[in-house]
């Protein structure tokens, strides 16, 4: 997240406030609008989704801080009840945060406290100057290993080191993974 540009953007455009923004805990809310519907008066899935995803990315570059950025790489929002007015809020809380990635719950409630949305957010951490922020430093390619729990698909910021076109990798030579 750059604090440049932060919230004047896609947040200021879908309406999303910020009361409460610290590396444990986020919270974005949105008062819903007559722009933010579906043709069949209820909240559009895509609000539910960006609420989810933006209270993560904040709350999890808060965390990550100076050490470089984070970029969401899934996002999995699932709609648990239908509404076409009021405010949605958006809570993220941390579930892992490691070296490579963090894994946030964001759950999104409206204005009597029921769970309309619940989601999850899974993030990469970039390291300044690592190569994959526009800096200097070493090719993504160059690091392997991760923390336990970290073993993905070989995307950025599955936990293995490796660029999204080593993949089909299945293991490291000569070492039985």
């Amino acid at each position: 997240m750059n604090a440049n540009g932060f919230g004047s953007g896609f947040e200021k455009t879908v309406g999303m406030a910020f009361p409460e923004m610290t590396a444990d805990r986020t919270v974005v809310t949105c008062e819903i609008t007559p722009e933010l519907l579906q043709a069949y008066g209820i909240v559009h899935g895509g609000v539910y989704c960006s609420l989810v995803e933006t209270a993560a990315s904040l709350a999890a570059a808060i965390w990550y801080g100076d050490r470089g950025n984070v970029v969401g790489v899934s996002n999995h929002t699932n709609f648990l009840r239908a509404i076409g007015t009021g405010t949605v809020t958006a809570t993220a809380t941390p579930i892992h945060r490691g070296r490579t990635q963090q894994l946030w719950l964001v759950t999104v409630t409206d204005d009597t406290g029921r769970d309309i949305a619940r989601g999850e957010v899974r993030l990469a951490n970039l390291p300044a100057g690592d190569g994959r922020n526009g800096g200097e430093g070493r090719d993504a390619r160059s690091s392997r290993g991760g923390e336990a729990g970290e073993n993905g698909g070989g995307a950025a910021g599955s936990g293995d080191g490796r660029s999204s076109e080593h993949s089909e990798d299945i293991g490291e030579p000569g070492t039985g993974r």
